[in-house]
């Protein structure tokens, strides 16, 4: 953790690094489908509590490179963000960065694991610098780390089951 000084007064600034997590869920499919509804940004909002409105540019789509906007809620807090795909491997891997590669914010990643039947999704969220709208302090950092990682939970749990229902 970074100390700062404001006039003589120590204050320890958050450090972007102390601020990620990952998440696992078993899915009862194979990596290829799990990946297209993961790639699939416009959806979503089916399966996530805090993402909605969430749409590719025009003529883009989930390949590198491809830039996609939406919305994002918490509490009574709501902001619009641009993400740019930085990996979409079909059945392996997927990922972007909310700002876009040359000044990302926070990492997003998912990766497909097939251990014999089904698929491991392993879902990673990593922040990588500090932004405002995130919190300003060490508390409100954590505290929107843990309301994503809730999230994404929630999220991983619905797209198994919509996946389990749509068999």
């Amino acid at each position: 953790m970074a100390t700062t000084t404001v006039g003589n007064d120590p204050i320890e600034a958050p450090d972007a690094a102390d601020f990620a997590f990952t998440r696992r869920a078993w899915v009862d499919a194979a990596p290829a489908p799990v990946h297209e509804l993961v790639n699939d940004v416009s959806a979503i909002s089916r399966w996530s509590p805090v993402a909605d409105d969430v749409a590719f540019d025009p003529e883009a789509g989930p390949w590198a490179g491809a830039w996609f906007s939406g919305r994002t809620r918490r509490d009574d807090r709501v902001w619009t963000s641009r993400s740019q795909i930085v990996r979409a491997a079909p059945g392996t891997t997927f990922g972007f960065l909310v700002g876009g590669a040359e000044n990302g914010i926070a990492h997003w990643k998912w990766t497909f694991t097939p251990p014999g039947r089904g698929t491991v999704v392993q879902q990673s969220w990593r922040l990588l610098r500090l932004d405002l709208v995130l919190g300003a302090t060490h508390a409100d950092l954590d505290a929107f780390r843990r309301h994503l990682a809730e999230s994404v939970g929630t999220a991983l749990t619905s797209r198994a089951q919509w996946l389990d229902e749509e068999r």
